[in-house]
């Protein structure tokens, strides 16, 4: 089956803790289909990532049209590259769309749309761990007989490749010498501030961590450098490199880490992905039985990140520091 398939189209766009869970899936479409020219249709933010990692032949980052004729020109083009199947691993009504617009004579399509060819059907995917819901539509999708699908049993991504590509050389200027390091994530989307675990507390932490013997450094977006200065107000040789860094450095930091704390938000899963010990924090606003990281990880949830104390967390991160 795999040698007939030629040409395959992966649909992944955002958001980043969702993209990185997908590249899960994304290495096992590459390991059924090791001949196959394989193109990833995303969005800019990690156009850069998905080029880096082994499983594309080309990546193209127009994926959320802005505009009805921007939409024309990518179902156009879509409809000349004569894919042969496409995995929409989005699976939204917008992603769905695209197989009515490849029409009449679609590509094989595995995805939850209406009259796809290997169409996930699970009642139950929407109570399932992205991990285990993607891998069952593998497994329909025929390229995963054996799917893990139960809940835990799905095997994180791996971003072992990230440290091939990056070797020993420093990620980004300012990051840490070869002391062990902790990397703190305390920001999150602006429009859900219920996901962010106080800055005052992270200080506190890292101000413990220090005490511990590791290097801290804070990474997130340039949005979030006061929350960096709040940190450093208790830990004043905390590193800030919020706003200097590329996901593909998040990810070698990361990799390098003896230890990562952060909030439900996409840099942390990236951090998780490539193998740090990592405590995620979250709140009643999301359910990490459905989206938390796996592997290396521990994850603590209360229904308000404010009422959850700096000696539980340093506890839990102690626990990971030791378990290594």
């Amino acid at each position: 089956m795999s040698r007939e398939i030629r040409k395959i189209l992966v649909i992944k766009l955002g958001a980043l803790g969702d993209f990185v869970l997908a590249l899960a899936a994304m290495k096992r479409i590459r390991e059924a289909h090791p001949g196959a020219h394989i193109t990833l249709l995303t969005t800019p933010p990690y156009e850069a990532l998905a080029k880096l990692s082994p499983y594309f032949n080309a990546v193209e980052a127009d994926g959320r049209p802005a505009t009805f004729g921007e939409w024309l020109t990518l179902v156009r083009r879509l409809r000349r590259a004569r894919f042969d199947r496409i995995y929409d691993l989005q699976t939204s009504t917008r992603s769905s769309g695209l197989r009515s617009a490849l029409g009449p004579f679609p590509p094989q399509w595995s995805g939850i749309a209406v009259g796809a060819s290997h169409r996930h059907l699970n009642k139950n995917r929407d109570q399932m761990h992205t991990l285990e819901r993607q891998a069952d539509q593998l497994r329909v999708a025929g390229i995963w007989p054996d799917a893990p699908t139960e809940p835990g049993e799905a095997p994180p991504p791996d971003l072992s490749w990230i440290l091939r590509k990056f070797k020993e050389q420093r990620p980004v200027a300012g990051a840490p010498s070869p002391k062990p390091y902790a990397l703190l994530v305390p920001g999150a989307s602006a429009k859900r501030p219920e996901k962010r675990w106080p800055a005052e507390k992270y200080g506190q932490l890292a101000a413990a961590l220090r005490g511990l013997g590791l290097d801290v450094v804070v990474v997130g977006g340039p949005q979030e450098s006061a929350l960096a200065r709040a940190i450093q107000k208790h830990n004043p040789s905390a590193r800030d490199l919020t706003g200097r860094t590329d996901f593909a450095q998040i990810a070698v930091l990361g990799a390098r880490s003896a230890l990562a704390v952060g909030n439900d938000t996409g840099p942390l899963h990236l951090i998780s992905a490539a193998g740090a010990p990592t405590l995620a924090l979250f709140s009643g606003a999301s359910d990490p039985t459905l989206c938390g990281p796996r592997g290396h990880a521990t994850v603590l949830h209360s229904a308000d990140l404010a009422d959850l104390p700096v000696d539980m967390v340093l506890r839990a991160a102690q626990s990971l520091l030791h378990g290594r």
